[in-house]
C-alpha cells in the first residue's frame, strides 16, 4: 500500500471538503493507497491559533475581514518567515516518522516548509499542489518557486504557474475546483413533495442561503433585506455549526416561507430543491451550486476575503450568477434573477461548465506516483 498524505488544515471547510472528496473517489477505484489527512497547524506545527481567529471572526463574526489583508496577513506571512527553521524541524520529524510515497498540499502559506522538509528527508517522493482556489493570490500564498507539480483549476492559475516558471510538465489543468462526487449523483426525489414535507410551497421560487460550514451573520442581514422587499418568494438556510444563527433565524417572525437547518452532509438534496443560491464566493460553495445548475448570487468589493475574489470573477465572466458590490443589493440582485428567462439563461450556463475535477484530480496523481516509480526504478546505482 502507498501512503499518500493530504495535506490540509481546518480554516473554513474548503480544504477538508477537498481531502475528503479526493478520498472518496481513490476509495471507489480501489486504488492500493493508504490515505492520510492530516492538518498541517493542528498535528505538526501543534497550534489551533489560526483555526480560532479565522473561523471565529473571520468567518462567525464577518468583523474580521476588515483586518485581514492590513494586519492578519502579513503578520501571519512573518511569523512563518520567523518560524522557519523551527517549523520546517517538526516538519522533517514527521516525514522522518511516517515515510510517505507521496504528499499533495491541499492548502497555502506553508507550501515551501512541505516541500523543503520532504526535500531533505526523502527528496524522492513526489509533492504536488493543488490550488482549490480559483487563482492564486501572490505573493507566497499557493505558487512557490520550487520544483512541485502544480494542479490548477482555471487557466488564469496556469497562466500564473508559468509566469512563475513552472514548465509544461509541472503544470496540470483541471476542469474547475475538486467538490464531492455525491453532487454528481442523480436526485431522484420529487421537488414538489419535498418541498411540501419541509413546510414550503411547492411552487414558489426557492433561494439556498448558506455560508459554509461556520455559518455568518450577514444571513441575518439578508433574510431581513428580503422580508422587507415585496418579493414573493421562499428560503432555505444552511447555517452550519452556528448555532446561533440558527436560533435567531427560528425566532423571527417571517412573511416569506424559509426551512433553517444547521450543519449537514444532505447539501446536494437542499439544492435540489432551490432554484438558486446565495453565500460567499468560496470557490468550493460556488463549485457545488454549479454543479447543481444553481445560479449564484455573491458579494464582491474591498472587504471580500482576497482569496474569494477570484471566484466572484469566475462567476461573472462565465455569466452563471450575479456579483453584487454589497449583500444589501441584494433584492435587486434577486428580482432580476427570478425573472423566468433570467434564470433559464443563468441555469443553461451553469450546466455548460462541465467540471469533472475530483476524477481528473485522482488520474493526475495517479500519474505522478507511477512516473516517479518508475524513474526511481530507471535510476542507476551510485557507486
Amino acid at each position: 500500500m502507498k501512503k499518500v498524505y493530504l495535506m490540509i488544515y481546518d480554516l473554513g471547510a474548503g480544504h477538508r471538503s477537498t481531502a475528503n472528496a479526493l478520498q472518496k473517489v481513490i476509495e471507489q477505484r480501489q486504488l492500493p493507497w493508504k490515505i492520510h489527512i492530516v492538518d498541517a497547524f493542528k498535528e505538526i506545527i501543534g497550534t489551533a491559533v489560526p483555526h480560532k481567529i479565522y473561523n471565529q471572526l473571520i468567518l462567525k463574526k464577518n468583523w474580521a475581514k476588515i483586518i485581514t489583508e492590513p494586519l492578519l496577513v502579513p503578520s501571519f506571512k512573518l511569523q512563518i518567515r520567523l518560524y522557519h527553521f523551527a517549523w520546517l524541524a517538526r516538519f522533517q520529524r514527521y516525514w522522518q516518522q511516517h515515510q510517505p510515497d507521496m504528499v499533495i498540499a491541499l492548502l497555502p502559506y506553508v507550501n515551501r516548509l512541505i516541500y523543503e522538509s520532504l526535500q531533505a528527508v526523502s527528496p524522492g517522493v513526489p509533492f504536488a499542489t493543488f490550488i482549490t482556489d480559483h487563482a492564486d493570490c501572490p505573493p507566497h500564498f499557493w505558487i512557490e518557486q520550487q520544483e512541485q507539480f502544480l494542479i490548477c483549476p482555471t487557466e488564469r492559475a496556469v497562466e500564473q504557474a508559468k509566469n512563475f516558471g513552472y514548465t509544461q510538465e509541472r503544470i496540470f489543468r483541471t476542469s474547475g475546483v475538486v467538490i464531492h462526487p455525491r453532487f454528481y449523483e442523480p436526485m431522484k426525489c420529487d421537488r414538489r413533495i419535498e418541498r411540501q414535507r419541509l413546510g414550503l410551497d411547492p411552487d414558489l421560487p426557492t433561494g439556498l442561503i448558506t455560508f459554509g460550514s461556520q455559518g455568518s451573520k450577514v444571513m441575518l442581514e439578508i433574510a431581513d433585506c428580503l422580508e422587507k422587499s415585496s418579493l414573493n418568494l421562499q428560503l432555505i438556510f444552511i447555517c452550519g455549526r452556528n448555532e446561533e444563527i440558527a436560533n435567531t433565524l427560528r425566532r423571527q417572525q417571517s412573511r416569506l416561507p424559509r426551512y433553517i437547518e444547521t450543519f449537514t452532509n444532505e447539501i446536494p438534496y437542499y439544492m435540489h430543491l432551490s432554484d438558486f443560491f446565495v453565500g460567499k464566493s468560496g470557490s468550493v460553495g460556488v463549485s457545488e451550486a454549479v454543479a447543481m445548475k444553481l445560479p449564484v448570487i455573491t458579494e464582491c468589493n474591498a472587504f471580500s476575503l482576497f482569496q474569494e475574489r477570484p471566484s466572484a470573477v469566475w462567476i461573472a465572466d462565465n455569466e452563471i450568477g450575479i456579483v453584487v458590490r454589497n449583500f444589501r443589493d441584494i433584492n435587486q440582485a434577486v428580482a432580476k434573477l427570478i425573472q423566468p428567462e433570467t434564470l433559464a439563461y443563468y441555469r443553461a450556463n451553469a450546466a455548460a461548465i462541465n467540471n469533472k475535477a475530483v476524477f481528473e484530480v485522482v488520474d493526475i496523481l495517479e500519474g505522478i506516483l507511477e512516473n516517479s516509480f518508475l524513474e526511481a526504478v530507471q535510476k542507476p546505482l551510485q557507486v
